[in-house]
């Protein structure tokens, strides 16, 4: 396998070449191309940050918290082994890496070969490839980026480098010590190496090989239309055709009068940073420049003069070593002025006064230092006093949300602390797509078990659950589950005669749990299952209840796909991803892996239930002890032949082997796999879920408390609905069988009968008005839960 290694620079197109492989990259995979997801599902900028020095911090690194070398490792050996499975379940001819931050960023051996060395696993064969343009255009655009950024040097930092006979060594020893929480980051308060293309070519063929690096044109307009694949397929050395690409359009560069601002305006902020008194969010100091900018002429190309010369030479001699160069590239601008190796800045326009801005804006950069310190001291719980806050606001995304008078106040400062804290949730991990539905799986037929295997096998817990049943086993059966043990008591609405008929048509086996003893029904049948033979023949156990569905996400699907990617585990920690009830108030005979798609974030480590796992595990007796989420138990002389693994198929096992029942930032992980959990369904099945009450907490009510924890709608995960079909299939062979199909419809009319009632019932009305009137916010949810911490 070849693997292309695209390394941008930013300012040549590399935001358009990665739009464009992530258009084709279906395309690219029938031919053999894997355009990787695992590091970014465009930019790979995941594999720049974890290749960087240990105190080469750049502003990505540490906006996205992996300052220290520990988080960095992580984050390291996550993305070596995420791109180890892409590969291996791909098997691609050709991998195709891109990020922009390698080629403006990287600048010493060490993080070329802590890259080299992320990569050798899967290839030798390197190939390094940059899109370039002239100096001045390349430079014209890298300082406006730097400007937006709180660039505080103006561009005679790079005139000053035109006395020097090695631009790319002097660019690096200006660069100032890096010192994040004050603005200052290598890539933005130091002068542009990269512009010196011999030396980015030497320093890349210096570990990746000689003539393993090329360098390819970037036309600006070309770039724009839809025949801009032309170019990426001959750069990528991609033979088949890709077809045309949605034609785009360039932003309108900043005016040189709004350049000259923004610097200015930075390198007073700098000042007020550099005491060490005042913090300024990136986005508010983007925002600040932004506010300031004026229109006019852009940075006349022709005054880079200087600097277009002193390449010259250089670039000429790249012509002919990359044939992917054409002589255009590098003409200089027209109508250079007279030659001046000094920088003249434009005129800001109207009188314009940093100062005077920068008064204005105090104010508001004096509210983010007391944020940041609020942060530091201030806790989520409310004070007794605090107003209830029924004001409506908007989250990081945009979201309108409303909180409601009867419950315990939210002050804005503590929700402000949960969102910019550790434990604020967002949906940026993860190398999965899971809004776009992909092609569906293929049927797979059921496996012929040895004489006295049970295979794969399933105990549940049931309770009024009727009109969930079939789609349930039908799709657990699609997906390679062999058998199922299931237990029920107090069952009201042919629960029961649906086991019944099941376990007639030789699909699973039934046992009644009414006379339950202990603390709950649901560990007395863990209990009793352990003694059954159909347990202790089975090859895997999982307890997982009606409202749980198995989501394997790799190869075709099945159960047996995953345990081929993990095949010396033992045990599988399977996370919950928590999804609400996305609008549908109606109680219905539809699917429920249909009709809720709306999720919890993927990052949510708070409150403890949104990372709840149960347990899949191999039956090599390891556990003394069957419980809900796990096995319990641990036997002296299993310590060391018991393998957990999470659902990205990372190795967990001195989190997870002796006790736990979540998933927490560390061991967290569902590239491979997940849990869905429709706790809820819908808004009518809430109520009837409120009326029969837990199986394992019985001592517990499920209320108001329960809908905010459980009604997670925030983000679509459509990734389980690629079962639909050859679930389909399995619900129409069991449902042919008449007796089956009458119990489950009259099951159904027992539920709707019964949220009917409840909706007269003035206890169970007010519950159900006051669940649908939440609007919250992701964040509003999760500082809700904390308050109301008295709900497992």
């Amino acid at each position: 396998m070849r693997i292309y290694l695209h390394i941008g620079p930013d300012e040549t197109g590399a935001e358009r070449v990665q739009s464009v492989l992530a258009e084709k990259r279906a395309q690219l995979q029938r031919s053999g191309i894997l355009f990787a997801r695992s590091p970014g599902v465009k930019n790979h900028a995941r594999l720049f940050i974890a290749a960087t020095d240990p105190d080469h911090i750049d502003h990505l690194r540490y906006s996205r918290g992996y300052v220290t070398p520990q988080k960095q490792e992580t984050l390291r050996a996550s993305v070596v082994a995420g791109l180890a499975r892409e590969v291996e379940n791909k098997k691609p001819d050709t991998l195709i890496l891109s990020c922009a931050d390698l080629g403006n960023s990287l600048r010493t051996t060490s993080e070329l070969e802590r890259l080299r060395a992320m990569l050798a696993p899967l290839s030798k064969d390197i190939r390094v490839i940059a899109h370039v343009d002239s100096p001045a255009r390349m430079l014209s655009r890298a300082y406006a980026t730097q400007i937006l950024r709180g660039r505080g040097l103006s561009l005679q930092a790079e005139f000053d480098l035109v006395t020097q006979s090695d631009w790319w060594q002097a660019a690096l020893e200006a660069c100032p010590q890096i010192t994040p929480e004050r603005g200052v980051f290598a890539e933005t308060q130091s002068p542009i190496h990269w512009l010196d293309l011999p030396a980015l070519v030497t320093f890349w063929e210096g570990t990746f090989g000689k003539g393993n690096v090329a360098l390819h044109s970037y036309d600006e307009d070309r770039f724009t239309t839809p025949d801009v694949t032309e170019d990426i397929a001959r750069a990528f050395d991609i033979k088949e055709p890709l077809g045309k690409a949605a034609a785009t359009s360039l932003p309108t560069p900043m005016s040189a009068a709004a350049l000259t601002r923004g610097r200015q305006l930075n390198a007073l902020i700098l000042k007020v940073l550099a005491n060490g008194q005042h913090t300024l969010p990136r986005k508010l100091w983007r925002g600040f420049v932004q506010e300031i900018a004026v229109e006019g002429p852009p940075l006349d190309l022709a005054s880079l003069g200087p600097i277009t010369r002193y390449f010259a030479q250089g670039y000429e001699t790249l012509l002919k070593q990359h044939s992917g160069l054409n002589a255009h590239t590098f003409h200089p601008p027209a109508s250079a002025p007279t030659p001046n190796e000094s920088w003249t800045e434009a005129d800001p326009l109207y009188g314009f006064r940093p100062s005077q801005y920068l008064l204005g804006l105090m104010w508001r950069i004096n509210k983010a230092a007391r944020e940041e310190r609020s942060k530091q001291g201030d806790d989520l719980a409310p004070t007794a006093s605090a107003p209830a806050d029924v004001t409506p606001r908007r989250d990081q995304n945009g979201e309108k949300s409303t909180t409601r008078k009867q419950m315990p106040p939210l002050k804005p400062k503590k929700v402000e602390k949960l969102r910019n804290s550790p434990f604020a949730p967002h949906n940026e991990m993860g190398t999965v797509d899971e809004t776009t539905l992909s092609a569906p799986y293929t049927p797979m037929p059921p496996r012929k078990l040895p004489e006295g295997n049970s295979g794969n096998v399933i105990v549940g817990c049931m309770k009024n659950e009727a009109p969930y049943i079939v789609e349930w086993v039908a799709y657990h059966r699609a997906i390679g589950i062999d058998n199922f043990l299931i237990y029920t008591n107090g069952c009201e609405d042919g629960t029961s005669e649906i086991l019944d008929r099941l376990q007639d048509m030789g699909i699973l086996q039934h046992r009644n749990n009414d006379g339950w003893t202990g603390n709950s029904p649901q560990q007395h049948a863990l209990n009793l299952a352990q003694e059954e033979p159909l347990i202790k023949n089975a090859e895997w156990i999982t307890h997982i209840d009606v409202d749980e569905f198995i989501n394997v996400r790799c190869g075709n699907g099945t159960v047996q796909d995953f345990f081929d990617a993990v095949p010396d585990a033992t045990n599988v920690a399977m996370t919950w991803r928590l999804f609400g009830h996305n609008g549908v108030t109606k109680l219905s005979d539809d699917r429920v892996i249909d009709q809720f798609d709306t999720c919890a974030p993927k990052y949510c480590p708070k409150p403890h239930t949104v990372w709840g796992f149960k347990t899949i595990f191999k039956n090599i007796g390891a556990y003394e002890k069957l419980s809900c989420h796990r096995p319990n138990k641990l036997r002296d002389n299993f310590k060391k032949k018991v393998k957990w693994v999470n659902g990205s198929g990372m190795d967990m096992t001195s989190d997870l082997a002796e006790n736990g029942w979540r998933s927490s930032q560390k061991t967290i992980g569902y590239d491979l796999l997940q849990l869905n959990h429709y706790a809820l369904r819908s808004a009518e099945s809430f109520l009837i879920k409120r009326q029969r009450g837990r199986a394992l907490h019985v001592d517990r009510s499920i209320g108001i408390n329960y809908w905010i924890r459980m009604d997670w709608s925030d983000f679509k995960d459509v990734t389980i609905q690629r079962n639909s079909p050859r679930m389909t299939l399995e619900y129409n062979r069991l449902m042919q069988d008449d007796a089956l199909r009458g119990w489950h419809k009259k099951g159904l009319q027992w539920h709707r009968a019964k949220a009917d009632e409840l909706h007269i019932n003035p206890e169970f009305a007010d519950i159900y008005k006051e669940a649908l009137a939440f609007k919250l916010t992701a964040t509003e949810r999760v500082a809700y839960a904390l308050i109301l911490d008295t709900e497992s």
